[in-house]
C-alpha cells in the first residue's frame, strides 16, 4: 500500500515494543500494556491524594461555619481551594482512564472508574452547600453569597468529573480493529498536537500542511491515551478502499 514520505518531523510514540503487528497477529482482545498501567496507576495515586485534600478542605470549611461570627472570606477560600484540588483530581483520574480502561462488560466498575470525579465532587461539596443555607448563625447576605459560592464550586467540579465518552477495552478494541483491517493487521497511526482524528499516512493532506510542525506515529491505544483521539481519518479511510478497490 501506497505510504508517501513526509518533509516533517515525526515522532514516534513506543508502546512497549507492540506497535505493530502482522496479518497473523490481529488484536482480539485489548489489555493495557505494563507501562500504560504503570502510568495509570500512578495517576490515579495523584488524583486519589488531590481529592483527599479537598475533602480536607472541606471539612475544614465545616468547622468554620461553627465559628462566630462566621469568617466570610476564609470560607470562600477554603472552598475555593477544594474545587482546585476536586478539579485537579478528577483530570488525572480520566486521563488514568484513558491509559488503563475498564470493561464495559463490568457495568457497576465501569460506571464507578469513569465518573468516580463526579462521586467525589458530590462528597466534598454536597454536604457544605446544605450546612451552609441550614446554618442559622449566617445572615441572609452571607448565605446569599457564600451559598452560591459553593453551589457554583459543586457544578464546577460535577461537570469537570464526569466523562461524557468513556474509554473502554471493547471501545479500543473496535477501534484497533478498524485500522488493522484496514492496513493489512498492522495497528500503527498517525496524530499531531492539535489533532482531533488519527491518520493513516504521514502525508495526509489533513496533517502534512505548512501549520504542522511535527507527526507523532504509535498505536490508537496511544493516540487515545496521550490525547484523547477516537475517531479515524475519513480522508485516509476513504483512500485504502480506493487502493483496495484498484490496486497497482
Amino acid at each position: 500500500m501506497e505510504n508517501k514520505k513526509t518533509s516533517k518531523k515525526i515522532t514516534r510514540v513506543e508502546d512497549d515494543g507492540k506497535g505493530s503487528a502482522p496479518a497473523s497477529g490481529k488484536t482480539t482482545k485489548f489489555v493495557a500494556s505494563d507501562e500504560s498501567k504503570a502510568k495509570a496507576r500512578n495517576f490515579r495515586i495523584i488524583a486519589a491524594v488531590a481529592w483527599i485534600v479537598a475533602i480536607a478542605f472541606e471539612i475544614v470549611a465545616i468547622f468554620q461555619l461553627r465559628n462566630v461570627p462566621v469568617n466570610t472570606t476564609i470560607l470562600i477560600v477554603l472552598i475555593v481551594a477544594a474545587l482546585i484540588f476536586a478539579v485537579t483530581g478528577s483530570m488525572l483520574w480520566k486521563k488514568a482512564n484513558r491509559f488503563d480502561p475498564a470493561s464495559e462488560k463490568e457495568k457497576v466498575r465501569f460506571f464507578i472508574q469513569n465518573q468516580l470525579g463526579v462521586i467525589i465532587s458530590i462528597i466534598a461539596f454536597l454536604p457544605l452547600v446544605i450546612l451552609i443555607f441550614t446554618n442559622k448563625d449566617l445572615s441572609g447576605k452571607q448565605k446569599g453569597l457564600v451559598g452560591t459560592v459553593a453551589v457554583i464550586a459543586l457544578l464546577i467540579a460535577g461537570v469537570a468529573g464526569v466523562d461524557f465518552n468513556p474509554p473502554s477495552q471493547e471501545q479500543y478494541l473496535e477501534q484497533t480493529q478498524q485500522v488493522e483491517a484496514l492496513m493489512d493487521g498492522v495497528n500503527h497511526v498517525y496524530w499531531t498536537k492539535s489533532g482531533r482524528v488519527y491518520h493513516l499516512f504521514p502525508d495526509c493532506s489533513y496533517i502534512n500542511t505548512d501549520r504542522t510542525d511535527e507527526i507523532f506515529e504509535g498505536t490508537v491505544a496511544k493516540a487515545r491515551e496521550l490525547k484523547n483521539i477516537t475517531n479515524l481519518c475519513s480522508r485516509c479511510e476513504q483512500r485504502v478502499l480506493r487502493e483496495q478497490e484498484s490496486p497497482e
